[in-house]
């Protein structure tokens, strides 16, 4: 698919990943990791799939603790492509700054906002969708991609789709949002055939998203404007900038006036929240439990689940079922992957015991 003229590609890269300790750290989170045996970091993904229809015109929003970090990843990116926040504000700010300063480039541009951990095998079948977008965007939309659910998740939003958009080949109006339901729910969602998974992805033009902020909350919209006009305030506006995810700034009073749709991605995606997610990602063996690293390290008898020898020492597993071992080099983890979820409690009673050095 060739380059669209006129779109950007924003990605915001945050966040610790805290399901994936002791893998994914503060210091050095999940999106600069590969995750999957590609050879490349998540963060590298993201922009290899997005670069056929941007080109050079990619962003990366990052913590300025991670940017020596993330240019060391992608040598290739402009000066001035990398965005760093002094502190985090959550996803609007982060989103907000990089179509500021695109919209002080061009007022024209269209921005797509692509999170650095998520995973999306199909590439093809993505851009295709991200490319629909952009012309819905054209026309003054906010527009979102919702992923077919596979299963009923309690672990994602939902994205309830409404008619078709005329003139448009799979876009929809987003009747609403929903937050993270129970199972119950879940499937009820699912048996209607109108819900996707809400991924976080947003296309739009830079100033519409920016306007529509200003709309609800003009001071973080005024702010962010400050910042890309004179880039050398960051450091004085960025703490008073309010904190607030794009869902609950824009996205759901957008959709109340009817002003977002959705297009319908059917590509396989996954966002690695936890080790059982990414060991479904991996390759499954003819016998015992999936790798990631070096699978000379790890011997198994009669075991199934996930172990990672990234710590360099043999690890040997016996008689068990789903289980998880993580060898970091410096941490340990067992668990479960039904228990996956509860790993975020390690990094939790860490941080309280002030062991800083492992979170």
């Amino acid at each position: 698919m060739s380059e669209i003229s006129g779109f950007w590609a924003v990605i915001p890269a945050g966040g610790a990943g805290t399901r994936l300790w002791p893998l994914s750290r503060a210091g050095h989170p999940k999106f600069l990791h590969d995750l999957t045996g590609a050879g490349s970091s998540l963060l590298q993904q993201t922009v290899e799939r997005v670069s056929p229809l941007a080109g050079e015109r990619v962003v990366v929003v990052t913590g300025a603790a991670h940017v020596d970090a993330v240019v060391a990843q992608l040598p290739e990116l402009g000066e001035g492509y990398v965005l760093a926040e002094p502190a985090p504000r959550d996803s609007m700010a982060a989103i907000g700054l990089a179509a500021a300063c695109v919209e002080a480039r061009d007022p024209d541009a269209i921005i797509g906002s692509f999170a650095a951990d998520h995973v999306i095998p199909d590439a093809e079948a993505f851009r295709a969708c991200v490319a629909e977008a952009v012309e819905v965007a054209r026309t003054g939309q906010l527009v979102t991609i919702g992923i077919e659910p596979t299963h009923p998740s309690t672990g994602f939003g939902y994205i309830q789709m409404g008619s078709r958009l005329m003139g448009q080949p799979t876009a929809r109006r987003v009747r609403q949002f929903v937050e993270k339901p129970d199972v119950r729910r879940a499937t009820a969602y699912l048996a209607t055939g109108e819900f996707r998974w809400n991924a976080g992805m947003f296309v739009v033009r830079a100033g519409a998203l920016l306007d529509l902020l200003h709309r609800w909350h003009p001071e973080l919209a005024d702010g962010l404007r400050e910042i890309a006009a004179d880039r050398s305030r960051l450091d004085e506006i960025w703490p008073s900038l309010e904190k607030i995810a794009i869902d609950h700034a824009v996205a759901e009073p957008a959709s109340d006036i009817g002003v977002v749709a959705v297009v319908p991605g059917d590509f396989a995606w996954d966002d690695i929240g936890d080790f059982s997610s990414l060991s479904a990602l991996l390759d499954e063996p003819e016998s015992g439990p999936r790798v990631l690293g070096d699978a000379g390290l790890v011997h198994a008898v009669d075991s199934t689940g996930l172990v990672s020898p990234r710590g360099g020492r043999p690890i040997a597993v016996v008689g068990l079922e789903d289980v998880v071992v993580i060898d970091s080099g410096d941490a340990v983890l067992v668990t479960t992957l039904e228990r996956a979820q509860d790993v975020k409690k390690v990094v939790e009673e860490l941080k309280e015991a002030g062991r800083t050095d492992l979170t």
